[in-house]
């Protein structure tokens, strides 16, 4: 008997691992994650979209974005993932400005990162649109028809609605994650910078089984 017990044990303890793996994380609304100060409106019910609201002036934006890169390419195809600049000061509205002519003219993949690099790297300042448009000319882009982009009206159009979301969304801080329009997720509440993606992960996996 007290063989069969002392093999009892050993066996349980050894699927001890086995069953902490199987266990997903439990992450808890209030303390990893929190509701958006109001509910924002996504484009489709069948697609989990899930916004980084960021700037290229955060420090803690440039460290995360290598992360997000990878973690871009294991979302399942219901996710929708875009990112969004966040506007607090004059300085981000320009930024913003930039974001969205790039992505205008199809210049983003180009300059997203070398705009981070410049910034926190090379330490320049890039804070004015004069500022901006040099850099960008630097880069071989065309100044004229960028800053065109910079002033249409799509644009500012995505600029305002970048300002508001910055706003309205209840962020305290950049850089933030919005899952569906519902959830908000930034490093002090999820625990560092890789803990964001992971619970955004698991909030992916919630608004998914719905």
């Amino acid at each position: 008997m007290k063989r069969m017990i002392k093999a009892m044990l050993i066996l349980g303890a050894s699927l001890l691992p086995l069953a902490s793996m199987a266990t997903p994380v439990a992450y808890v609304e209030g303390v990893h994650y929190k509701p958006t100060a109001q509910r924002l409106a996504t484009n489709d019910d069948k697609v989990v979209e899930v916004v980084e609201l960021f700037s290229y002036s955060c420090p803690h934006c440039f460290h995360l974005d290598p992360l997000v890169e990878e973690w871009k390419k294991t979302l399942p195809k219901n996710v929708a993932f875009s990112r969004v600049p966040a506007i607090f000061r004059d300085s981000w509205l320009e930024l913003a400005r930039v974001f969205y002519a790039a992505e205008a003219t199809g210049n983003l993949d180009k300059l997203h990162l070398v705009i981070f690099n410049a910034i926190h790297v090379d330490k320049r300042r890039l804070e004015t649109e004069s500022q901006l448009l040099d850099f960008v000319a630097e880069q071989g882009i065309d100044r004229d028809t960028f800053e065109k982009a910079m002033n249409s009206f799509s644009v500012k159009a995505k600029v305002k609605k970048a300002l508001l979301m910055s706003q309205t969304s209840g962020i305290t801080g950049v850089p933030s994650m919005i899952v569906n329009g519902k959830y908000i997720v930034d490093a002090p509440m999820a625990g560092g910078m890789p803990e964001v993606l992971k619970v955004v992960d698991y909030l992916i996996q919630k608004e998914s089984s719905k």
